[in-house]
């Protein structure tokens, strides 16, 4: 990954209008990174499952903004045939935002496979679907920005019970992103591994509670989760001033101004506490056990 922040360092700051593919636009940061966009004087492709509802989340009658329905749900083929209605309006898209996305929320054992699957299907394989099917048109073109909208949950999975679900889906998110970043470096297009943490928003825990298999000897357990993920109240950062941010990393300028492309760029209260934390828990694990897993060599 050297090689990679090495070129992506070339990258500077974007003056010209960029055209913006944000997927759940609907409320919660997918909004937030629209009317951010937009106030840059880019163009916006916004994309939401029901466009009903960014009648009164987005200034729909914008020129610079446009409104398309996708649920990345639905499958390659027809996300595909989105994609390319979608590179019609303007011509290109600059800019993919993976941001649409569910939290399920239940105990592994009472959820089993099967929420596991209902979560990765939003989380993951719309999220592949919808980038596979945005590529050819950013190769063609020589240049891109993908932005994957992880979580910083995904690093401090053991504090959070009842969301593994959730947490799983966004490491996988980081995990094939990386590879992602290394197989389209060479066509000029850049993969953003964003991952926010403690901001608060509407639809923050909007998903609902798994609980059509409640096993006694856990009840406390989601009594608990159940009570700590009802409400925002451990959430306090500004989702607004972060996407601020975040399309300030895109466009090399503003605060990211002068810094070289990042990859990772975890963000929001509780954030870097919890990277640093999974890393120094994992390396104090190998020190202790060096003498035992040297051993192998």
């Amino acid at each position: 990954m050297d090689s990679y922040r090495l070129n992506m360092s070339a990258f500077g700051p974007i003056r010209a209008q960029l055209v913006w593919l944000v997927t759940g636009t609907s409320s919660g940061l997918g909004k937030r990174i629209v009317l951010s966009a937009l106030a840059r004087g880019d163009k916006v492709i916004a994309t939401a499952r029901n466009l009903n509802k960014l009648t009164s989340t987005l200034p729909v009658h914008c020129e610079n903004l446009k409104t398309i329905e996708l649920d990345v749900d639905s499958g390659y083929t027809n996300i595909k045939d989105t994609v390319n209605e979608a590179v019609k309006i303007w011509g290109r898209i600059d800019v993919l935002v993976n941001n649409a996305g569910i939290g399920v929320k239940a105990v592994f054992e009472e959820g089993g496979s099967e929420m596991f699957r209902r979560q990765f299907q939003t989380n993951v394989f719309g999220v592949i679907d919808v980038t596979t099917a945005v590529l050819p048109h950013m190769r063609k073109r020589g240049t891109g920005t993908i932005v994957q909208v992880g979580s910083r949950s995904s690093w401090a999975a053991e504090c959070v019970p009842t969301w593994g679900q959730y947490s799983s889906s966004k490491a996988a998110l980081r995990a094939f992103s990386e590879t992602l970043a290394t197989e389209v470096e060479p066509f000029g297009i850049r993969v953003l591994i964003a991952e926010p943490a403690g901001l608060v928003t509407e639809s923050i825990f909007s998903f609902p509670f798994y609980t059509d298999n409640p096993i006694s000897s856990y009840e406390d357990v989601r009594t608990a989760a159940m009570r700590d993920l009802s409400g925002s109240g451990f959430c306090t950062g500004d989702a607004t001033k972060a996407m601020d941010v975040l399309v300030d990393v895109v466009r090399g300028e503003g605060k990211a101004r002068g810094k070289e492309w990042p990859l990772y760029f975890v963000f929001g209260p509780g954030g870097e506490k919890a990277v640093r934390s999974k890393c120094e828990k994992i390396l104090r694990v190998m020190d202790e056990w060096k003498d035992v897993t040297d051993a192998l060599l």
